[in-house]
Parts: C-alpha cells; sequence; structure tokens
C-alpha cells in the first residue's frame, strides 16, 4: 500500500482529524507552517525557540486577532497579526525581533484561505525584519471558531535605556499625530457590511518601527508613544492623560481625517477619532523638539502626513479636551461600549 504523504492542497479543507497528532494535523503544520514561515530556528521544530539575544533589555507582548472579515481592502488577518504585535513592541521603543504565532482553524475552512493567510504574515514579517521561530495549531469544531483566530507573541531589542511612557510627560509637551484616521475601521466594516462606496477605503494597517527608529537616530526626545488600535485617537489620548494625571488638549482642524473616511462614518453613525486604526500613533515629545519630530516622520512614507494636534496642558484630572472647527471646546472621553466590534 503506498503509505506517501498526500500533498495537503488536494485536501480542500481542514478537518477535525487535523485536531490530534497524526498524519494530517502534521502534514499541515509542515506544508502550509514549517513552509511558510521557512527559518533555521523554525526548521528546528522543537517544542521552544532558542533565541541568540544580544541585548540584556527586551520588550515582550502578546495579542490576539479575531477579525471579521478575514480579509479586507489593505490587508488581512495575517498581516493585522504581524504589524498589531510589531507596533506594540515599537510603542516601548523596541526593534521587533521574534514573533510565535498561535492558530485556532475552524473545522472547515478552505486550506487555500489559509495558505494566503500564511503568506501575507510571512511577507509581512519580512518586510519589517522579523523572524516567526514557534508557534501552534489547533482545530475546533465547525460554527466554534469564526474561521481563524491567531494570537502572536512578540520579543523586541530595546534600543534605548529609557523606555517612552505616560510617566515622562511634561506640561507644554507637543502632541504629534502620524497620519489620517478611521481608515482602518471603516474599511472593515464596509467590507463586512457590502457597503460600496467611489473607491474602497483601504486599511492603514502598517507597522510603525521605522518611524520610531528615525526618531530615535535623529535624537528626539521621545516621552511617550501609543498606537491607535481599539477605541482609536479618542481612547488612546484618554488613556495617556488619566494615566499621567494631566490635562490634555488637541484641536480638530489639526487631525487629517479623509473626506471618503468622514463621510463614511457620517453614514454608518460612527466618530471618526474612536475608530481603530492599525498604523497609526500618537507622539508626545517636549515642544521644542516637535519641528524636528515632524521633519523626521514627514520622511517616512506610513507617517508622511505627520502633524501637530495639541499640547499637554498641566497637571489636572487626566482630562482631554477638543476644540472644534468652529471653536468650541468640549470633554473627549472614552465610549461606555464598543463602538466597532471585532476590528482586530
Amino acid at each position: 500500500m503506498n503509505t506517501c504523504p498526500v500533498p495537503l492542497s488536494e485536501h480542500k479543507t481542514i478537518q477535525m482529524a487535523h485536531g490530534g497528532g497524526g498524519r494530517l494535523m502534521r502534514q499541515l503544520i509542515d506544508q502550509i507552517f514549517v513552509a511558510g514561515f521557512d527559518n533555521e530556528i523554525l526548521d528546528e521544530q522543537s517544542d521552544s525557540a532558542v533565541l541568540d539575544l544580544t541585548s540584556d533589555r527586551l520588550a515582550f507582548t502578546t495579542d490576539s486577532y479575531v477579525v471579521q472579515p478575514l480579509f479586507f481592502p489593505g490587508a488581512d488577518i495575517g498581516k493585522l497579526a504581524v504589524c498589531g504585535t510589531a507596533n506594540d513592541l515599537a510603542m516601548a521603543g523596541a526593534r521587533p525581533v521574534y514573533l510565535s504565532a498561535g492558530f485556532i482553524l475552524e473545522e472547515g475552512l478552505s486550506v487555500a484561505l489559509l495558505s494566503d493567510v500564511v503568506r501575507s504574515m510571512r511577507q509581512q514579517a519580512d518586510t519589517a525584519g522579523i523572524r516567526i521561530v514557534t508557534g501552534d495549531t489547533k482545530v475546533v469544531d465547525r460554527g466554534k471558531g469564526d474561521g481563524i483566530f491567531i494570537n502572536t507573541s512578540g520579543i523586541g531589542v530595546m534600543s534605548s535605556q529609557t523606555k517612552p511612557g505616560p510617566s515622562a510627560i511634561r506640561e507644554g509637551d507637543a502632541i504629534l499625530l502620524s497620519g489620517d484616521l478611521g481608515r482602518h475601521g471603516i474599511a472593515v466594516m464596509t467590507q463586512r457590511d457590502g457597503l460600496t462606496f467611489e473607491s474602497p477605503v483601504e486599511s492603514d494597517c502598517d507597522h510603525l518601527w521605522p518611524v520610531v527608529h528615525a526618531l530615535q537616530e535623529h535624537g528626539v526626545t521621545l516621552r511617550c508613544l501609543r498606537d491607535l488600535t481599539r477605541g482609536g485617537l479618542a481612547s488612546a489620548l484618554v488613556e495617556v492623560a488619566e494615566s499621567a494625571r494631566l490635562r490634555l488638549h488637541v484641536s480638530a482642524r489639526a487631525i487629517p481625517v479623509r473626506d471618503d473616511v468622514r463621510g463614511a462614518c457620517e453614514l454608518l453613525g460612527l466618530d471618526p477619532y474612536y475608530v481603530a486604526n492599525e498604523g497609526r500613533m500618537i507622539v508626545i515629545v517636549p515642544q521644542a523638539e516637535a519641528e524636528q519630530a515632524l521633519i523626521c516622520m514627514r520622511e517616512q512614507t506610513i507617517s508622511a502626513q505627520a502633524t501637530c494636534i495639541g499640547r499637554i496642558d498641566g497637571d489636572g484630572d487626566g482630562r482631554v479636551t477638543i476644540e472644534s472647527e468652529i471653536g468650541v471646546k468640549r470633554i473627549l472621553d472614552m465610549l461606555s461600549g464598543e463602538q466597532l466590534p471585532r476590528i482586530c
């Protein structure tokens, strides 16, 4: 009897038989994940990856991704998983180096679709200079997994002795925004609900380490960095203000929102300040260094629209105020619930 393994490409969907430790699971791992993420550390196929790190100061983070739909304009769950975890490391001032990848797969998932996700992850990891060195795969019953869930953990090397954070910000510091708001959330929402516009809004999903690294290389004092994921700009500002126990003030006139995104938000009843982004961040720097920081940021494609949107007003109760385009001030607070679920 011929016992040669059948190429997995002939199996059109993931089956529960892959959930055990047998031949089919071995094929799934070898033909999809090991082949897709190929590197010398992963090739050892040990229960743990042994890493060669030259720094004694590391950053470590983990996150899970459950977005629907799995593919949307400008990105997909695979690219999102790499960028999201890499960006969390970058916000600590760390260069992303290694990732793990854990996959929860729903029975019936197309193997071709899984291959596309893995290919996207590999492409983004290569672009960001990251290696995916260990992982895990589980299969759950049909109807209990929503296609794919991905967990990624990341290790980054600290490139500075100081870690940016709310405790470092001071009265008078400038608040810089790296680009326009809301494209990721709107890209996911419109694709999920089948909404169409003259031109599709593409997600801003991208990795932010090149911007952080450029600022460090130019000697900019990075008081605080925060990426604008769930809860968007508003939630990030409030989190920083509450942690630092300082007042923050921003101007709506200075915050870039594309017309198509603004129009989609109005149609859907959303506020662009709360819509998720996956390639945007705020950078808080001393006022005297703001112009230098903006010049540096604008040299990077992803932050070419960087602008100063506000300042740190001083001691207070952690409130954020925003001045509208007609000069009216109001409190910018967190939402009591989730405005746009399942976007990351």
